[in-house]
């Protein structure tokens, strides 16, 4: 396994996700590490360390993307993140345990930057909805099912 690694776009990452991913490190004793513009509390354990990087727009997630490999997982809600971790062949799946794949990420960029484009002009869109029980079990899913396939 010392060739799989997770990230974590960890500053708008759910406490509940990020709660889960620290178990699954300790079980698994697998590489977890939080990319954040800001300190995170994370439990004291070998497998499990963070990354403060500088204030700035997308410094997170260009550390992320100078340093995934193609076995890692990348957790993120951020669309054009996650197309950049597609291309480097790495995965990339959302908080909510949609994952992000080749098949589907154009679509999820055009509908984003269709969305941008609303909001830009004035039209209230609401935001995502509430995080959820299901969005939380919808990503126990998903994960459990990569760490099955490592």
């Amino acid at each position: 396994m010392s060739d799989y690694k997770i990230w974590v776009d960890a500053d708008a990452c759910p406490n509940p996700i990020k709660e889960m991913l620290f178990r699954a490190a300790e079980r698994k004793a697998l590489p977890l590490v939080l990319v954040a513009n800001q300190m995170i509390r994370i439990p004291p354990s070998p497998y499990i360390s963070q990354i403060r990087v500088g204030a700035g727009f997308d410094v997170a997630d260009q550390y992320i993307v100078d340093h995934v490999e193609p076995t890692h997982l990348v957790i993120t809600a951020d669309i054009p993140l996650a197309a950049l971790i597609i291309e480097k062949g790495a995965l990339a799946l959302n908080p909510r345990g949609e994952l992000y794949t080749v098949d589907n990420i154009k679509q999820k960029l055009t509908m984003r930057d269709f969305m941008e484009d609303l909001r830009g002009s004035g039209v209230h869109t609401g935001g995502p909805d509430t995080f959820s029980q299901a969005d939380k079990q919808a990503f126990a899913n998903s994960l459990d099912k990569w760490l099955v396939r490592i």
